[in-house]
């Protein structure tokens, strides 16, 4: 897993609408929180994407800019989004090649380790968490990236 202090690695990726967003027009607006989750409504991912939604006007008022990615495709991303009025941008990554990028790729290529990261402008990692089944610990860094930024 890539760590605080290194360079975010440029990529681009399809959203939910099936637009191609890039890492570099996302920081445009400022920092990023950007999270690796492993799949759509399955529990543990719909509770860190529910949590991260209630933060989200937290979130703006500070400047960030939110960014999930998973495996799944657009058509899959905007159902989960619609069917929990997720505000953010859901980025599909079919082939993990950002999520190796990221070193977040689960065991053996299997599935997508939970990772958290907070990325300045400059595509410096200020801040990283990796917390596979520790779901709180996602909140916790998200509040924490809250706090970094209103100072």
């Amino acid at each position: 897993m890539l760590s605080p202090g290194e360079r975010a690695p440029e990529f681009t990726l399809p959203d939910h609408e099936g637009r191609d967003v890039s890492l570099t027009s996302m920081l445009r607006r400022g920092a990023l929180v950007l999270y690796f989750y492993p799949a759509d409504f399955t529990p543990g991912c719909t509770r860190e994407a529910c949590a991260i939604r209630d933060l989200h006007a937290e979130i703006q008022k500070v400047g960030l800019t939110v960014a999930g990615v998973s495996p799944q495709d657009a058509e899959s991303h905007q159902r989960f989004r619609d069917k929990y009025r997720l505000p953010f941008t859901l980025l599909s990554d079919a082939d993990k090649a950002v999520i190796r990028m990221y070193g977040v790729d689960g065991p053996l290529g299997f599935g997508v380790r939970r990772a958290t990261f907070l990325i300045d402008p400059s595509r410096h990692i200020r801040d990283a968490v990796l917390a596979d089944f520790r779901i709180g610990a996602h909140d916790e860094f998200v509040s924490r990236a809250i706090a970094l930024s209103s100072t």
